[in-house]
């Protein structure tokens, strides 16, 4: 929640920016805006924008990136800084710029349990949430401020989550979630906040911006998910410098971000902490400051002789604030310790370290891009340990979207498709507890107030995703399909002596996703029938048969993103 001293700090940056705020153009497209972000990146599949910007770090600089004029007005009809009473000009010779920001609301309901990823301010939530986020943007000189705060409404409403009948399971449930803050639900009554959201304060200069800024950040060129940095929880308070749009060299175009932030843990704890086993409670409770520092850096490089080719690398580093001793500890670049994972080195395991290598090939003549992330869980192995066992620790994402030409000019069928497996497949890192996101010593995991920062889904999550999709500029019709498989770590932990398949918690996910313009209200829906089988991995045999069905549960989820563009 936004304290006093907080509104205080924001305010001041706004009257210092009214001060001295020239056309810089520096305003973001927030990541997850409702169509615009996934409409630009049609249009660079189109050809239609410059496809000199890898999208692989966002938020994206649409001025500086794409040449259009004022970021979010994309075809240039929205925005007339002479006559519009929402935008005008100021200052000496009218050289600064005040706009206001498409207002978003965002709605969604989920009828018998939580469900949802990437959806930023928003909780795991039984019920009704919504979320309001106005925003300004204000530029005088190499300054520009966006104030652009988030507003949720939750009902929070009571459901059943992790079973108590489940009474063989939760002592190896306890061990994953004794080692992340990744609670089921957020208390036992309406959940109402106030986030700064996607606000920041910059000084911009050329190519380069730095700033403090509460932005959701996305690395990777993942379009569903992101092994490093996505949007499924809130924005995070970091200091940052980037580059806002391609540097060209003589060897091809650089980009790169470098952010110093801070994650804040939730008072939450996970379902049935109270429960004993032998007189043993399950739940261990964490330290009770789990605020933790977050280093990170992403790089890309576009080759100037393979038109299209994106490569990148990104890494993060996280720890308790009381745990920072060193430079290691506070710049990524410094904080790779080499050597074997079964060495002790109480440095080293103080940090939860992320690091990834990604690509996307991108071809405007043919609509067509395919893009993969591969990524491991630390990064202190040495070269020779990493090529000979390359799928020790490692996750990955694949896929891929391509615009299909219809018969009437401009309307398109697009088919895309995502795989993510982090999951992992050597039996001594699922023993040694050795998952994704959570950790031995940061027990609040790679978290920021209570949800993944990375893979939406949490732990050793696996994914499928299929779509198609008719689409003519900014409307589109989409079918969908995903298949969802959580922690398969847990799975193999709990049920490797059974090898009973039967026990796998997967949700089958089908989607009507509509988007669509009226007039200046940009609308975005999600509408899905979950089917649930072996919810929180429950079943219960029957001696005299071997197919029984599981605890399976069914769930429908309506989610509806409204943009209003002010003239």
């Amino acid at each position: 929640m936004v304290k006093t001293r907080t509104l205080r700090w924001l305010t001041f940056l706004f009257l210092l920016c009214a001060g001295r705020m020239t056309d810089t153009f520096a305003q973001t497209i927030p990541v997850g805006t409702p169509v615009m972000d996934d409409y630009l990146r049609r249009l660079q599949l189109l050809g239609q924008v410059d496809s000199a910007s890898s999208w692989m770090i966002r938020p994206l600089y649409p001025a500086e990136a794409f040449g259009i004029q004022n970021g979010f007005d994309l075809d240039s009809s929205v925005v007339d800084l002479d006559i519009s009473f929402f935008h005008r000009r100021f200052g000496k010779e009218g050289k600064g710029k005040f706009l206001t920001m498409p207002g978003t609301y965002r709605i969604q309901f989920n009828s018998t349990y939580a469900f949802g990823v990437n959806d930023g301010a928003m909780i795991p939530n039984r019920g009704i949430q919504q979320v309001f986020s106005p925003g300004i943007y204000a530029e005088y000189g190499k300054f520009s401020l966006q104030l652009q705060p988030e507003i949720l409404f939750a009902q929070n409403k009571e459901y059943i989550g992790f079973p108590i009948e489940h009474q063989a399971t939760i002592l190896f449930y306890y061990e994953f979630m004794n080692r992340i803050d990744m609670p089921e639900r957020f208390g036992d009554k309406a959940f109402n906040r106030i986030y700064p959201g996607q606000s920041s304060f910059r000084f911009n200069l050329k190519d380069y911006s730095l700033g403090i800024s509460t932005e959701n950040l996305w690395w990777g060129p993942g379009r569903r998910n992101s092994l490093l940095m996505g949007n499924n929880a809130p924005g995070f308070l970091h200091f940052t410098l980037n580059t806002r749009r391609p540097v060209r060299t003589q060897i091809g175009s650089f980009e790169g971000q470098v952010v110093s932030g801070f994650l804040k843990s939730t008072e939450f704890l996970p379902p049935w902490p109270d429960y004993s086993i032998q007189q043993n409670p399950v739940y261990i409770a964490k330290r009770e400051d789990g605020n933790r520092y977050m280093s990170g850096l992403v790089l890309t490089y576009q080759p100037k002789w393979i038109p299209g080719l994106f490569l990148g690398y990104g890494s993060v580093n996280h720890l308790y604030r009381s745990d920072v001793s060193g430079l290691g500890d506070i710049l990524p670049v410094f904080n790779g310790r080499k050597g074997p994972a079964n060495e002790y080195d109480p440095i080293r395991d103080k940090r939860q370290q992320f690091s990834s290598g990604f690509f996307r090939w991108l071809s405007p003549a043919g609509g067509f891009e395919f893009y993969g992330e591969y990524g491991t869980r630390g990064n202190s192995r040495k070269l020779e340990e990493f090529i000979t066992t390359p799928e020790q620790g490692r996750a990955f994402t694949f896929g891929f979207a391509h615009l299909m030409n219809l018969r009437k000019p401009g309307r398109f069928l697009e088919i895309s498709s995502e795989m993510t497996l982090s999951g992992q497949t050597i039996r001594e890192e699922i023993r040694q507890l050795r998952t994704w996101y959570i950790h031995d010593h940061v027990r609040h995991g790679y978290t920021h107030q209570g949800q993944v920062l990375g893979i939406g889904n949490g732990p050793a999550a696996n994914q499928l995703f299929v779509g198609f999709a008719w689409v003519e500029g900014l409307k589109k019709i989409g079918l969908q399909f995903e298949r969802i498989e959580y922690n398969n770590d847990f799975y193999y932990y709990r049920y490797e002596a059974s090898k009973d398949f039967r026990n796998k918690y997967v949700d089958l996910v089908f989607t009507l996703a509509p988007e669509w313009k009226f007039g200046d209200f940009l609308l975005s829906g999600k509408f899905q029938y979950v089917n649930t089988l072996n919810y929180k991995w429950f079943l219960e045999n029957q001696p005299d048969q071997y197919f029984v069905p599981g605890y399976d549960r069914k769930n429908f989820v309506g989610n509806i993103g409204l943009t209003y563009l002010f003239r």
